[in-house]
């Protein structure tokens, strides 16, 4: 019976390790989407606004571009925090991936 125990818990482990991994994933894709986003930002900004509302529209882009750069920091943030916790769960032997996903460049 200690050894279904064992066994089942370490399935648990496993489990929540890959399910952690999943999480640390979508932070990923949704940082990358964050930075397509920014350089689409960027390219606004490099065209040529010669009216007062395209100028005004320029710097809209602008100060969402800022916001939207700290939201990045904190997408950052939280995937180190979902890799921390990834390591905590995964299972103790050192063949997991829990904890490993890499942050995409």
């Amino acid at each position: 019976m200690s050894s279904d125990l064992m066994i089942s818990d370490l399935a648990a482990l496993i489990a929540r390790g890959n399910e952690v991994q999943h999480l640390a994933g979508r932070v990923a894709v949704c940082a990358r989407r964050v930075e397509a986003v920014l350089a689409s930002f960027r390219q606004i900004q490099l065209l040529d606004w010669q009216s007062p509302a395209g100028r005004a529209y320029r710097n809209s882009v602008a100060l969402q571009e800022v916001a939207l750069g700290r939201a990045l920091g904190r997408l950052e943030d939280a995937r180190l925090a979902v890799n921390r916790h990834a390591q905590v769960v995964g299972p103790p032997s050192g063949g997991s991936q829990a904890g490993q996903y890499r942050w995409p460049r």
